[in-house]
């Protein structure tokens, strides 16, 4: 783990702002996605954003962290402000999702954990699933606006305000 100072404040009450920046990786129809095991939903790889690094260098840095791997950032596709709930805080979270590309050589296989990794005090799991809005919609993967714009990813970066607060997921 990096010993960079995180761009995160904790402010009160419960309320935290954090810089965020992830990657959307393709491979055989497949995206790849990670958990911390502890938890029941999933997102896209990545991590907080240290100050006096750009967010590409964030981007490959989490990479290597957390795949061993040095991936290629291609373009950014999406740079959000993101307003969640999360283990009794709200959150304000400035988002950067790149495309990257990711080396062959890191494991591909159509079901099941890929590979595991301890990151700080999180087991984080990973895997491949199907890039498609039904298997992103029913993996539980936020922000929920990504499941429905995986099959056509914008050419140039889109900026988006999201609130979860304002979502009917039934």
């Amino acid at each position: 783990m990096s010993e960079g100072t995180r761009i995160r404040i904790k402010a009160k009450p419960k309320r935290t702002f954090q810089m965020r920046i992830a990657g959307l990786g393709f491979r055989n129809g497949h995206v790849l996605v990670h958990r911390a095991t502890h938890e029941t939903f999933w997102t896209f790889p990545g991590g907080g954003a240290e100050i006096g690094e750009t967010s590409e260098e964030t981007l490959k840095r989490e990479m290597i962290e957390e795949l061993g791997v040095a991936v290629e950032v291609v373009r950014a596709l999406w740079i959000v402000e993101n307003f969640f709930h999360y283990e009794g805080r709200d959150w304000h979270e400035l988002g950067i999702y790149y495309l990257m590309q990711i080396p062959e050589t890191f494991p591909f296989a159509a079901d099941g954990i890929v590979h595991r990794i301890q990151d700080g005090d999180n087991d984080l799991e990973f895997k491949w699933v199907p890039a498609t809005t039904a298997a992103l919609t029913a993996l539980d993967i936020p922000p929920y606006f990504i499941a429905g714009e995986i099959e056509n990813l914008p050419e140039v970066p889109r900026h988006l305000v999201w609130d979860d607060k304002n979502l009917d997921r039934g």
